[in-house]
Order: C-alpha cells, then sequence, then structure tokens
C-alpha cells in the first residue's frame, strides 16, 4: 500500500473467545499496519453477531468483549486512532439489518459459500438460527454504516464482502445516487492459517489454534504437537514443505525470509530433523507473543480503563451511523429518525391543560 490512503477502514471480531494467530496473520497485523496511514480505522466488537449462534449462552459473548479488547490493545492498536466499537451500543446498525433483509433474498443468504461452510461446521443441518443466516447482512450493516471501503479480512470473508457490495448497490439505485460506497477487501499475505493439527483452518471453536494470550509453556507444547511430513520418519529423508504445518507458520511468522527458504531447501533436500525446525519456529513465535503477552497483563490490571475505550469509541460511531441510517431511511421514504425522536419529545413536553 502507499504510504497513506483515503479509505476508511471497518474490521472486527466476534467477542466468542481469545484471538489467536490465526486472527494475527489474518487481519490483526494488517490492522496495526494501516493505523495513522488512511483516514480512519473503526474496530467493531461483534457481540450481536456473536449471539446469532450464542443466544444459548450469552454470558459467553458478555464475559469475552473484554478479552478481545484487551487482546487489541496487546496487539497495538490504539483506541484514539482506531476506535473500538460495542455492536451492540449502535443502534443505527440493527435498523439498517432491518433495512436491508428487505433486499436479500433466502436464497441468496443460503447460496453465501461462508455461510454455507459454517453451517456444515457447526452442524445445524436445517435448524439454521434465522439470526446466524442473515448475519452476512449484519456484516452489510456494519461496513455500510460506517461507510467502509477497506476491510481487511481472511479470503473465507471475500464473499462478506462480495454481498455487501450487492447491497450497497441496490441501495444506490434505490436513491438515484451513491449513497453508500463500494467496499473492497484487504488480503494479508496469510489469508488462511491452517491449524495445529493440519486438518483444517486455524479456529477457536475446532481447538486447533494458539491464542494471542498463550503463555509461553502453551506455545512450546502446541508446537510440539504440529504435523509436519508424515512420510518425513528419518532426518536423512527429503520431506514435503507443502502441507507442512510448521513451515507454513515460519512463512507467516519469521521476518528472515531468507532463512526460512533455506530451511526449507534443506528440508527437501533431506539431513534436517522436524525437532530443528520445530525449534526454529518456537523461537519465533516466543519473540512475536512475548511482548503481545506482557502488554495484555498490564492493561488487564485496569479492566474499566479498557471498557472505557471502548465505551468513547463507541459513542464516537453512533454519531455516524446515525447519519448513514438517515441516508438510507430516506431510500425507503422513511424520515430521518432524529426528527421523529424530537418531535416525540416536544409532544412529551407540551403543558397539560386542566380540565
Amino acid at each position: 500500500m502507499d504510504d497513506y490512503c483515503d479509505d476508511i477502514i471497518l474490521t472486527g471480531d466476534r467477542p466468542t473467545g481469545p484471538l489467536h494467530l490465526g486472527h494475527y496473520a489474518g487481519s490483526l497485523a494488517n490492522r496495526v499496519a494501516l493505523q495513522g496511514r488512511c483516514r480512519r480505522q473503526f474496530i467493531l466488537l461483534a457481540d450481536l453477531q456473536a449471539l446469532t449462534d450464542n443466544a444459548g449462552d450469552p454470558g459467553r459473548v458478555a464475559r469475552n468483549v473484554l478479552e478481545v479488547a484487551l487482546d487489541y490493545l496487546a496487539i497495538g492498536l490504539d483506541p484514539a486512532r482506531s476506535p473500538f466499537v460495542l455492536q451492540s451500543g449502535v443502534p443505527a446498525l440493527a435498523e439498517l439489518t432491518v433495512h436491508y433483509l428487505n433486499l436479500v433474498t433466502v436464497a441468496r443468504l443460503e447460496r453465501n459459500p461462508t455461510v454455507k461452510a459454517e453451517i456444515q461446521q457447526r452442524g445445524f443441518a436445517r435448524d439454521i438460527p434465522a439470526g446466524f443466516l442473515c448475519y452476512p447482512v449484519s456484516q452489510a450493516a456494519d461496513i455500510t454504516a460506517f461507510k467502509a471501503t477497506l476491510v481487511p479480512v481472511g479470503d473465507d470473508q471475500l464473499p462478506m464482502i462480495e454481498q455487501t457490495n450487492e447491497i450497497a448497490a441496490r441501495i444506490n439505485r434505490l436513491g438515484g445516487r451513491e449513497i453508500l460506497p463500494e467496499a473492497k477487501a484487504l488480503l494479508s499475505t496469510t489469508p488462511r492459517l491452517p491449524g495445529i493439527d493440519g486438518k483444517a483452518k486455524a479456529s477457536k471453536s475446532l481447538g486447533n489454534a494458539i491464542s494471542l494470550s498463550a503463555s509461553a509453556d502453551e506455545v512450546t507444547r502446541a508446537v510440539q504437537m504440529m504435523f509436519t511430513d508424515p512420510a518425513h520418519l528419518r532426518v536423512s529423508d527429503p520431506g514435503q514443505t507443502v502441507g507442512n504445518v510448521v513451515f507454513a507458520y515460519l512463512a507467516a511468522f519469521d521476518p528472515d525470509r531468507a532463512g526460512v527458504a533455506a530451511l526449507g531447501e534443506h528440508y527437501r533436500r533431506g539431513g534436517l530433523g522436524d525437532s530443528v525446525v520445530k525449534k526454529r519456529l518456537n523461537e519465533v513465535l516466543q519473540a512475536l507473543l512475548g511482548p503481545i503477552r506482557e502488554r495484555r497483563e498490564r492493561y488487564a490490571r485496569d479492566p474499566a480503563q479498557v471498557m472505557r475505550f471502548v465505551d468513547a469509541g463507541t459513542a464516537a460511531a453512533r454519531e455516524i451511523a446515525a447519519r448513514t441510517l438517515d441516508d438510507v431511511r430516506g431510500v425507503f421514504g422513511l424520515r430521518p429518525a432524529a426528527t421523529i425522536a424530537g418531535r416525540s419529545a416536544e409532544r412529551l413536553s407540551l403543558p397539560v391543560e386542566a380540565g
């Protein structure tokens, strides 16, 4: 990217558990790099979307708002430059979702490949919570509320950006002008990090990820558990680096690109043991996560201050989203929400005449 861009960025996470290295490689590192380099960046704590498949355990979502905010601070996000926004604290987002649902069919939602994959992963079959099926529309509301033009995501979220732009285009056609801009996806160089088990992408729900708050011992154990090349039985055997979880993590996190290339070449020709490669990865991850863990522990000593950061960002976001909502209400022939609220207040303040 250029040194400065005129984009508005919206990105965020569902607070259902601690963030992990998959989040860091897929989006978080980009958010830190973009801080101060673009016009504005908003970081959404998507607690309403988290409830779409956690309504039976809402406490899990509530507890993790603080945990995810701590992760944001720990990786270096600055709430003064990248405001943290609690989704449930911005009422305009819910109303935008309702308006957009009128423009989307159930068939279109069911065709969304990300939704299809997540429905299968959660074993919903036909018992899909309606909120879960519709959460791409909620994401569209989030992105368009801030008129975001750039969204850092993993490649599994590209269908969400596509659906957002479809909705924005329909709003613009109905309004006869550009009301909502098109959003672009910003992919990282590692859009999909594999889980340590090598069976799927790193995921907190699958328990195959290394959290950003993991202790040094937990990181070491996770690296030792990682799959390499099952055919690499002896040190002298040539090994495969493609599909090898350890090399995937080295490619994602080792800043010494030339060193990783040389290590891979040695592994492929034989003569390099898995233990050596895992030792290198452990050193790399400890160097990355050590400072993150220390910053997190420092912020965790004052949770009230962390939530004040969230409250301040949410208050600023309410004003911005309310303006977008009024634009969209106008497309549907509805009066601005502020006008209705103001007139209601006037009526309530009228003196009551004696009978």
